[in-house]
């Protein structure tokens, strides 16, 4: 193994902003307190906190050791993002103990901020036993476990446990905050607070230490992307340090030489046993391949959960040409979410003993540049190459739609349209006036669940042919399902942070081409409409 890591570059995964003339005096300072510090859990429970090389000169040197020609810290945020069972909680309390006992700050104000009381516990409860397995500064300093806080005598300073379920931290006047896992914040409004908070002091500093999430929306996300910049020297900042320790995306995450890259911590205090352990089970059950990528690659991922392997996706893309399609049965479906948002159309043809799927996308043409924006998707690309339908004004254009499934029915026989009834009730008059068999379709478990199993086992098996379209590839990477007691899933448009009206639209089409073939004739001869 190590002659085949040798050939690893662990600078392309473990990236760091710019780095300046270290004061090697002041670092040595913050280096030699935390050595002092014991640590408090498992086999290493007890012993000295000795700096591994890549904690000492990667993150706590050029932290401490970066100053202003006054002597202050440059830094004021430190973003840390590295995988889980990295040690970030233990090295989180001890930089918040420094920052408490050894900054020479009067009337000193740090703070362990967290997305709840639970989390924001973790790393006080750590600086805590640190405290109380070192005398010296037992003596210097009391806990008080009852309120989460550690009191020093001296300078009147004080370290606080708090999370975004106390109410307003208004009048706080941090000199230290260590946000946890900031990726679960709720939202941004703690971190705005204690970041707009200590004006006042000579060099604040706020720490972020975490994983990589899946909401790209998050507070989390904002940084993440900045530090990506500030790394690239895009965005020149030398206030802003950030460390990021990763495997790219597109990279094999099966690949154990890269695990090492990304996890600096691996072959030292962190085992492997356990990572071979999950990625082995990630390989079998999709689901679990998101938490493996985001807890032990630091990935940022689609959603929480995984719905289909995006490499399972690929290999379904089939080669189908569009002329074997002509004048053969297809089933279409409808998803208007929003006027001024995306519709989709979704076509699925029964195709031997698989299916084509054909999407087409409608979006605002006014919207379109602030959605790529926003999305983080290229709009604009897609629409040039054909994939979506910009129409004029800053709502979509219902009646462009209509026209669209006017000519696509004069090349293929499109026997009926799947709809929810809740969003679309002018165009579906239009559509059945104009002679088309409208089929409300229920967006509860009782509709959706057989035709969403239904596609994924036919994606695994390699019988759903999408002809790789990239937006609705796009929708497929984020789409999440929910699941009720009994078993029954759908694609769930609340947990999926990023657009899935595609799919939703082709799970729609799939259930109604699954139904008429499975019965010979249309369902709805058999048993009526379903209305769930």
């Amino acid at each position: 193994m190590k002659k085949k890591l040798r050939k690893i570059d662990f600078k392309k995964y473990r990236l760091t902003t710019p780095r300046g003339k270290i004061n090697q005096a002041a670092a040595d300072k913050a280096v030699k307190f935390i050595s002092g510090l014991k640590h408090t859990k498992g086999e290493y429970a007890g012993k000295s906190f000795i700096l591994a090389p890549w904690q000492e000169n990667d993150i706590i040197r050029p932290i401490f050791g970066t100053l202003n020609s006054d002597g202050s810290r440059q830094y004021r945020i430190a973003y840390i993002e590295i995988p889980k069972k990295n040690g970030k909680s233990e090295t989180a309390a001890a930089i918040a103990l420094k920052l408490l006992y050894a900054d020479g700050e009067m009337g000193g104000e740090v703070y362990s901020a967290a997305a709840d009381r639970d989390q924001a516990g973790i790393v006080f409860n750590v600086a805590a036993a640190m405290v109380r397995n070192k005398r010296v500064l037992e003596e210097r300093g009391r806990v008080v476990d009852s309120t989460k806080r550690i009191v020093i005598y001296k300078t009147a300073s004080v370290y606080r446990a708090v999370s975004a379920e106390v109410g307003t931290k208004e009048g706080v006047n941090p000199s230290g905050v260590m946000f946890d896992e900031l990726h679960v914040q709720p939202n941004r409004k703690l971190w705005d607070v204690f970041r707009t908070a200590g004006g006042t002091r000579r060099q604040p500093l706020t720490v972020a230490i975490t994983t990589a999430g899946y909401d790209r929306h998050s507070i989390c996300y904002e940084l993440h992307d900045y530090a990506l910049k500030a790394i690239k020297g895009i965005v020149k900042d030398p206030t802003f340090f950030a460390y990021i320790c990763r495997v790219p995306e597109k990279e094999d995450w099966t690949d154990e030489r890269l695990w090492y890259a990304a996890n600096p911590a691996l072959g030292d205090f962190r085992k492997i046993d356990e990572m071979r352990t999950l990625a082995a089970q990630a390989k079998e059950v999709p689901a679990m391949q998101n938490t493996f990528r985001r807890y032990y690659l630091n990935q940022w991922v689609k959603q929480e959960t995984r719905w289909v392997d995006m490499s399972v996706w690929d290999a379904s893309a089939g080669d189908v040409d569009l002329s074997e399609l002509e004048g053969m049965d297809c089933y279409a479906a409808l998803d208007l979410a929003s006027s001024t948002d995306i519709a989709a159309l979704a076509l699925v043809f029964p195709f031997g003993d698989s299916y084509v799927v054909l999407l087409f996308f409608w979006i605002p043409e006014e919207n379109m540049i602030k959605r790529s924006q926003k999305d983080r998707v290229p709009y604009e690309v897609w629409e040039r190459q054909g994939h979506v339908i910009a129409t004029p004004g800053n709502v979509i254009d219902y009646k462009a739609i209509f026209g669209k499934i006017e000519d696509l029915n004069k090349k293929y026989h499109i026997c009926e349209i799947a709809y929810d009834r809740w969003g679309m009730t002018q165009l579906s008059q239009d559509l059945a006036g104009a002679g088309y068999e409208m089929v409300p379709f229920g967006q509860g478990f009782a509709s959706m669940s057989a035709p969403t199993k239904e596609a994924l086992k036919l994606l695994l098996g390699k019988k759903l042919q999408h002809r790789g379209n990239p937006v609705l590839r796009w929708m497929a990477d984020n789409t999440m399902v929910e699941q009720d007691a009994a078993g029954n899933q759908k694609p769930s448009k609340v947990k999926s942070i990023e657009k899935i009206d595609g799919m939703v639209a082709l799970i729609m089409a799939l259930g109604r081409a699954i139904a008429h073939m499975s019965t010979g004739k249309s369902v709805y001869e058999t048993r009526g409409i379903d209305r769930a």
